[in-house]
C-alpha cells in the first residue's frame, strides 16, 4: 500500500476547503487549487480560522495548529500538483467538467498518484475513462461539511485496484472518518436514498400537501431527522440536488427519479439555497 504524504485538492469551495483542512490537520502537505484567486484567498482564511477555533476549544494543540496552517499551500496552477500522492477533486457536479479535469491531472501528476473524486453521484468508471490510469481512480465522497460529518463513501470503478482502494481507505481513516463502500451505481448509497426523499418533499410542497415548515417539522419530529428535507436541500444547494436527480433519472431509467418541477423552477430562478441567500427559505446572509 502506497504511503500518502502530500495531497492535492481541487476546488476552494466549502467541500474542497473542508477536505484540505482535514488533510492539513492530519499532518499532510496540502496543495489547494482553485482557478479563482478570490475563492482561494477566502478558503485560506476560512481554513485558518477554523483551525484556530479547534485550537481554542482545546481539541488541537497550538503546535499542531500552527503546523496545520503551515502545511497548507494554495495555488491557481495545477502544475503545482506534480509531486502529490493523491488528488481529491471537489468541483462542480458535472461529468463533462470532471472528465476534463481528470484528463489534465493525468498528464500532470506523477505516475503513482491516485485520482479521487468527491462526486456524489457520477460514475467513477466513466471518470476513469478520461485517464490513462483507471486502476488508480476512485470515488471518495465526503459529506458536507467534511470536517464535521463522520462519513466517507468510497466507490470503486470497474478497474480500481485493491491497492488504490486500501490506500484511499487508510487516508479517510487517518482523517478520522468512518467508511462505507458502494458499488459504482448512480447515486451510490447515500444519495440513492436521500435525493429521492428530498425530491418527494418538493412534490409534497408542489402539490399542496403541506407548507414547507410543516413538511420539515414532520420529518424532524416524526422521524428524528436533525434537519428537514427542504431545509437540507437548501443546505446542500438546490442545483446540486437537481444535478444528482438528473444523474439518477438518466442512469436508472425510472420516472420516479425525475426532478420535481418545483425543484427545476427554483434552480431556473437562481434560488439555489443558503449559498445564494434564497432557496426554499430566505436567509439573511449570503
Amino acid at each position: 500500500m502506497a504511503e500518502i504524504r502530500s495531497v492535492g485538492v481541487v476546488g476552494g469551495g466549502q467541500m474542497g476547503s473542508g477536505i484540505a483542512q482535514l488533510a492539513a490537520v492530519s499532518g499532510l502537505e496540502v496543495w489547494l487549487h482553485d482557478s479563482d484567486s478570490t475563492v482561494l484567498s477566502k478558503a485560506r482564511e476560512s481554513i485558518s480560522s477554523r483551525i484556530q477555533s479547534i485550537v481554542s476549544k482545546g481539541l488541537l494543540s497550538k503546535e499542531k495548529g500552527a503546523e496545520a496552517v503551515r502545511n497548507l499551500k494554495c495555488s491557481s496552477n495545477l502544475e503545482d500538483f506534480r509531486s502529490v500522492d493523491i488528488v481529491i477533486e471537489a468541483i462542480v457536479e458535472s461529468e463533462e467538467v470532471k472528465k476534463k479535469l481528470f484528463g489534465q491531472l493525468d498528464n500532470i501528476v506523477k505516475g503513482s498518484a491516485i485520482l479521487a473524486s468527491n462526486t456524489s453521484s457520477i460514475s467513477i468508471t466513466r471518470l476513469a475513462s478520461a485517464t490513462s490510469r483507471p486502476s488508480q481512480v476512485i470515488g471518495m465522497h465526503f459529506m458536507n461539511p467534511p470536517p464535521v460529518m463522520k462519513l466517507v463513501e468510497i466507490i470503486r470503478g470497474a478497474d480500481t485496484s485493491d491497492d488504490t482502494f486500501s490506500t484511499t481507505k487508510f487516508l479517510a481513516e487517518r482523517f478520522g472518518k468512518m467508511i462505507v463502500c458502494s458499488q459504482d451505481f448512480p447515486g451510490f448509497i447515500v444519495n440513492r436514498i436521500l435525493m429521492p426523499m428530498i425530491n418527494e418533499a418538493f412534490h409534497a410542497l408542489y402539490t399542496g400537501v403541506a407548507t414547507k415548515e410543516d413538511i420539515d417539522a414532520g420529518m424532524k419530529l416524526g422521524t428524528n431527522h436533525p434537519m428537514g428535507p427542504l431545509e437540507l436541500a437548501d443546505h446542500i444547494g438546490l442545483d446540486v440536488c437537481f444535478s444528482i436527480m438528473k444523474v439518477l433519472h438518466a442512469g436508472l431509467g425510472d420516472s420516479k427519479y425525475a426532478p420535481c418541477p418545483l425543484l427545476v423552477q427554483y434552480v431556473d430562478a437562481g434560488r439555489l439555497g443558503r449559498k445564494k441567500g434564497v432557496g426554499v427559505y430566505k436567509y439573511s446572509k449570503i
